[in-house]
């Protein structure tokens, strides 16, 4: 299949035009999946056409760039590989990395056990997982900067930030692309970000961009997830919440109807419609999404269409945060 590709803002990054987000293989969706399973998905996504692939440090942590990293072994050159730094464990908490570091110091260290994790002499794309208060970002900016020139990394990256981070950081090191949450269920991002990234020439990568699977329908206010699933403590997946959110599903299936498709391919293609360099990287663990996901992009919905999709989906009132408390503070920095 020969998968249309875009160019993230006017880096000259060239990607699939949808990446597969890799975190649930490892972490934060239930039990880590079988490991030989998620090399064969890894792999049936390359030879499907992805080849944009979105992992990070603290996914496992450490355990998903390693699977990233073996599965895409073959296809090296052929690929390219984003990751992030800004986490670390705090002392005792080795499995749960709760602690922003974004030092200079410890953003040179960590790449070195990125490049042999993920099996490559140079990182693609390497992203700011989270800004950090405590360190400039032009400190960041900088120390990624150094980096680029030493050879270890080819791009800049920022996760979840806030403009005026955004433009600082730029005037350091042209950022490539950001990485952050933007769907029909979250469409914050069209305020004040989506402007900037097209005035400075920066690719948007809308991470959850089917809502942490809702805008599949496969939720319903029955679902109980386990405590192992991050989903269990995100108050839009209460099931009172979930109940009232419903009606966001129920636009998306007359849509997908109408046009032969699924909830989740209008949803993708939506997307795909509203900028070129825009880039969604859905997640998955099962092969028939990948599939699904990826049939998004025979999905063309007209000028009109994207107009009635917005207008009704604005109508409806979304409940329940997207994140609990502590972790919405992290983010718009």
């Amino acid at each position: 299949m020969e998968m249309q590709r875009r160019t993230l803002g006017r880096s000259g990054l060239e990607v699939s035009v949808l990446g597969l987000g890799c975190m649930g293989m490892s972490w934060s969706y239930g039990p880590p999946k079988d490991r030989g399973e998620m090399i064969a998905l890894l792999r049936a996504a390359v030879e499907s056409g992805v080849t944009f692939f979105d992992t990070a440090e603290a996914y496992g942590p450490l355990e998903n760039e390693a699977l990233v990293g073996e599965a895409l072994a073959p296809f090296r050159g052929q690929v390219v590989i984003a990751t992030k730094f800004g986490w670390a464990p705090n002392p005792g908490d080795t499995n749960r990395w709760t602690a922003l570091n974004s030092r200079p110091a410890h953003i040179r260290e960590v790449v070195d056990g990125m490049l042999t994790r993920l099996r490559v002499e140079v990182i693609d794309l390497l992203y700011q997982h989270r800004v950090d208060p405590d360190v400039p970002i032009e400190d960041v900016a900088g120390t990624v900067k150094g980096l680029i020139a030493a050879g270890k990394v080819k791009h800049f990256g920022l996760s979840e930030a806030g403009v005026a981070t955004i433009r600082r950081a730029h005037a350091v090191q042209p950022v490539t692309a950001l990485q952050s949450e933007y769907s029909l269920w979250y469409r914050a991002p069209e305020r004040d970000v989506l402007p900037v990234l097209e005035e400075l020439g920066i690719g948007f990568v809308p991470f959850s961009p089917l809502g942490k699977g809702f805008l599949t329908g496969a939720v319903t206010a029955e679902t109980r997830f386990g405590t192992d699933d991050f989903r269990s403590t995100i108050p839009r997946f209460a099931p009172e919440n979930v109940q009232g959110n419903q009606a966001l599903v129920d636009l998306l299936t007359r849509f997908a109807v109408a046009h032969q498709a699924t909830p989740a391919q209008v949803a993708l293609a939506w997307l795909l419609a509203k900028q070129p360099w825009i880039v969604p990287i859905p997640g998955t663990t099962k092969l028939h999404r990948l599939d699904e996901n990826l049939g998004a992009v025979r999905v063309a919905l007209s000028a009109a269409d994207l107009r009635e999709l917005e207008e009704a989906s604005d109508r409806i009132e979304i409940r329940g945060a997207r994140y609990p408390e502590l972790h919405e503070r992290l983010t718009g920095r």
